[in-house]
């Protein structure tokens, strides 16, 4: 492995990372009230943009990183859709 896949590699663990005890406190709690839809929306799709471009370019270490951050904040932004709705449905029966 070279010094630059090892570079690559760590940041890739790092910023995945650093990301986990976002998706394990919505995971456990399912609060996602004070949660921007519109943040989660973009940044799961530029994930999977991002997820893409390392699957063209071979880029292990991005292929890796971007496959476990696309499914954290999927988790996280289908639980904050599914808030929202609930929401919006005790809105519309009061």
């Amino acid at each position: 492995m070279t010094t630059i896949e090892i570079l690559g590699f760590t940041s890739a663990f790092l910023t995945t990372f650093s990301f986990l005890p976002q998706a394990i406190q919505v995971i456990k709690t399912k609060e996602t009230e004070s949660l921007s839809l519109a943040m989660y929306s973009i940044f799961t799709l530029g994930v999977a943009c991002w997820l893409v471009y390392g699957l063209v370019k071979q880029d292990s270490a991005m292929i890796v990183a971007n496959m476990i951050t696309l499914v954290l904040s999927s988790c996280i932004l289908f639980i904050k859709i599914f808030n929202d709705m609930k929401i919006k449905r005790a809105r519309l029966l009061e």
